[in-house]
């Protein structure tokens, strides 16, 4: 129970990571945990390894079987938030492939690619050792990794530094609140996507994305008037991030959270289905700034 207990946070941030899901990572860690009790562990002799490793390749099944769900889920899919105030690497590390918009990029990639990556880059496993847990070679390893780093890369701009982000965030929903048109455009980036993620039980989720700057802060701008009402905004640490949580009477409606770059705001992150905010609440009400 001890070891298990030990590197228990380690093989859920794996899980997290491959999963974009905080329910299912638990899930998965649980069913690892059944397996390791039953397992004759006299024939283990390094238990951490091993367990990252049956955590991995449950993962990469687990992975496959997700794509194939999401493929039915209405409306955009996105990860669910995680509070990282109490750990900011989420038991890795580094805080690689934590972040919403890294995360969505993730999505992008193959699942041995993706496992690749996340051992890599969030873990600082040797390749070596990478090899011996998804079942390829070393070099086959370090072109997975380059690879994933590459695709990751391409897919987004340099962030701006954390204080900006969070200014960035203030800014956004004083200007949402209002609904500011003007101030809204000058915010977002002329590319902006805007991603509303319901999953079918948020009557105020958009079923597509909103592109473009223009469309972005019109749609915001003309529900303001009624999705603000009697929302209080309080801030977080998710996902390594600053983000904004909206609650009505103290329970958490939406988690709101931006990926921005030197353009500007880049996306807009809605995540509404209250079965992905189970793992978030509401905190102390500070400025951004104090996060």
């Amino acid at each position: 129970m001890a070891i298990f207990d030990e590197v228990r946070p380690r093989l859920f941030g794996i899980a997290y990571r491959m999963l974009g899901s905080a329910s299912e990572a638990e899930d998965l860690v649980q069913d690892v945990w059944l397996r390791w009790q039953s397992y004759d562990r006299d024939t283990v002799d390094n238990p951490a390894p091993f367990l990252a490793t049956v955590t991995t390749r449950l993962a990469i099944n687990e992975v496959k079987s997700a794509r194939v769900r999401r493929e039915t889920y209405v409306g955009p899919w996105l990860p669910e938030p995680v509070d990282t105030s109490a750990d900011p690497y989420l038991g890795a590390e580094r805080g690689e492939a934590l972040e919403f918009a890294v995360l969505l990029l993730l999505e992008r990639l193959a699942p041995t690619e993706r496992a690749a990556y996340v051992l890599r880059e969030a873990f600082d496993y040797p390749y070596g050792q990478i090899a011996e847990i998804i079942g390829h070679n070393e070099a086959s390893v370090r072109q997975l990794v380059s690879r994933a780093r590459k695709r990751v890369l391409d897919g987004r701009r340099t962030p701006v530094p954390a204080a900006d982000q969070r200014r960035l965030l203030a800014a956004f929903v004083a200007a949402a609140r209002s609904g500011d048109l003007a101030a809204l455009e000058e915010l977002l980036a002329e590319d902006v996507t805007s991603y509303s993620d319901g999953g079918g039980s948020a009557a105020r989720a958009a079923k597509f994305p909103v592109e473009g700057a223009f469309r972005v802060a019109k749609f915001i701008a003309a529900f303001a008037g009624h999705f603000w009402t009697g929302v209080e905004v309080s801030w977080a640490d998710v996902n390594g991030q600053a983000a904004a949580l909206l609650s009505r009477d103290g329970v958490v409606f939406t988690v709101l959270a931006l990926d921005t770059s030197e353009q500007g705001i880049d996306q807009v992150l809605w995540m509404m289905n209250p079965a992905k905010l189970t793992a978030v609440s509401v905190g102390p009400d500070l400025p951004p700034d104090d996060l």
